[in-house]
């Protein structure tokens, strides 16, 4: 078959400021309808040391070198919407193009979050419906779209989980972490003013209620739990481990990055979570490469409403919706404003597009995908938990290293040249030289197959150059970077120097 993506015109491309040239610009501006401003006339607004001595230095180029530039970056770029993106932990799913046309209707796009609570009924009804649609699917009670991210949505977590405590007379001092949890969970508690306290899972890849009940005494306010793990296994004791912690008066955490194989087939709320971010932006379509847009909202049971951030969206007694900050409980704001709203209506878009019976349909075929990926591999890669996977599989390079000196880096850099965006390296960290792949369900079976012949590919070269291999990749714009030193002395160019 056909490699992908590796042929081609790909311009190498210098920074802006180097194409500059004294005179050149792309647009003329008409002459200023009023008249220019001395410092002597600025006035008190401006304070001296914050006005221009000098122009601003910004590159002076036609409109053809700047459309040209920003359009051979772009080619630069690996996107769901050129090739498959298997991010492990991350679910990096095609997007849907009704989403972004649902984005940038001009009722939703140009709505100003200023805008009066009685001329945004549309955004509000939208926001409310969301809510109560993404509590049915996770079986909580309410649910906040304020925080911007999964992390944040962590940390909003968090404080509620401290701010019910508190309530009850004691904050308690620890969090129970499970070593196959998101690595943002430890640092979600510490903004929290929590300690955190690691709990090793079992020999079969899967949280140890024994464990858990030894870790579990008065001082814990919660375990943090991902579910199904970065081994991409279903905890299947997460009821009784619930059951424990939640017997000691401590509150369950439930991660919901991975929520995008439980869709239809399990609600976190029905398995003993309390509280649970959910990444928008990751199960229900909206581009986050860069770090983002994106979208955490976290849904909670009755014993943790109260704490919620304001302002809420309710819907009064004459069908008309309101914002609502009086909850002398809350724990505040979480960001400006009510959250990221174009992700809001990408990820209502999406859910109205399948309906129930598609969502389920979304997580059995995201589980099939990554399932089959893992029989086509067993034979070519070391997996650490060889049975059956939720909507993602971990393999490792023990073997391959072993043989060849070939690594999971290698391997990464290797599918570079074969058109495929490496899947997460390195992580989880309790399986040495980790390959952490995930399909989604967006990805077809011929999509699949390719990919694994990359693989395969990858493997033979392995056994046969494997020094060729230490130096990929070679096909893209930029060679073997050296990520260590790139990362301790980073060279920072500014086109102004």
């Amino acid at each position: 078959m056909a490699e992908v993506g590796t042929s081609g015109l790909v311009f190498r491309e210098p920074l802006i400021f180097e194409r500059s040239r004294p005179g050149r610009e792309g647009i003329r501006m008409p002459a200023a309808e009023v008249p220019a401003v001395d410092d002597d006339r600025a006035g008190p607004d401006i304070p001296v040391a914050s006005r221009r001595t000098a122009p601003p230095r910004l590159p002076e180029v036609a409109e053809a070198d700047v459309v040209r530039h920003f359009v051979r970056l772009s080619q630069w770029n690996l996107c769901v919407d050129s090739v498959m993106y298997p991010l492990g932990s991350c679910t990096m799913k095609y997007n849907p193009k009704v989403n972004e046309w649902a984005a940038r209707l001009p009722g939703f796009s140009r709505l100003h979050p200023h805008t009066p609570a009685a001329l945004a009924q549309g955004a509000l009804e939208l926001m409310w419906d969301l809510e109560r649609r993404l509590c049915a699917i996770c079986g909580f009670s309410r649910m906040t779209l304020q925080p911007s991210a999964g992390a944040q949505g962590e940390l909003c977590g968090m404080l509620l989980v401290r701010a019910c405590h508190t309530d009850r007379g004691n904050p308690r001092k620890k969090v129970l972490i499970p070593d196959t949890a998101h690595g943002t969970n430890p640092a979600s508690c510490s903004l929290a003013g929590y300690l955190t306290v690691p709990v090793a899972s079992g020999p079969d890849g899967l949280v140890d209620p024994a464990a858990v009940d030894k870790a579990m005494d008065a001082d814990v306010a919660a375990i943090m739990i991902t579910n199904p793990n970065t081994l991409g296994l279903f905890e299947s004791h997460i009821a009784q481990v619930a059951e424990i912690v939640h017997a000691r008066g401590g509150l369950v955490y439930g991660d919901g990055a991975n929520l995008n194989a439980l869709l239809g087939l399990a609600r976190p709320g029905d398995l003993g979570i309390d509280v649970m971010q959910l990444n928008l932006h990751k199960t229900f379509s909206t581009p986050h490469g860069g770090g983002g847009p994106g979208s955490g909202p976290v849904g909670v049971v009755n014993t943790l409403e109260p704490y919620l951030p304001v302002p809420i969206v309710e819907r009064a007694s004459d069908g008309t919706f309101r914002l609502v900050e009086d909850r002398p409980k809350t724990i505040g704001r979480m960001r400006s404003f009510f959250g990221n709203f174009g992700v809001m209506v990408r990820a209502y878009t999406y859910l109205l597009a399948h309906g129930p019976a598609e969502l389920r349909r979304v997580a059995e075929i995201a589980i099939l995908n990554a399932n089959y990926l893992l029989a086509r591999l067993r034979k070519t890669f070391h997996v650490p938990q060889d049975r059956p996977c939720m909507h993602e599989c971990v393999l490792s390079d023990r073997d391959l290293k072993n043989e060849t000196g070939v690594t999971t880096m290698d391997v990464a850099k290797g599918l570079l040249d074969r058109g495929f965006h490496p899947p997460t390296v390195y992580f989880p960290l309790v399986v040495h030289g980790a390959l952490m792949i995930e399909p989604t369900e967006t990805e077809s079976p011929e999509t699949l197959d390719e990919f694994v012949e990359a693989i395969e590919a990858i493997v033979a070269q392995a056994h046969s150059k494997p020094d060729d291999l230490h130096h990929a990749p070679v096909r893209t714009p930029i060679g073997r970077a050296d990520e260590t030193r790139a990362a301790r002395h980073p060279v920072l160019r500014w086109g102004g120097r």
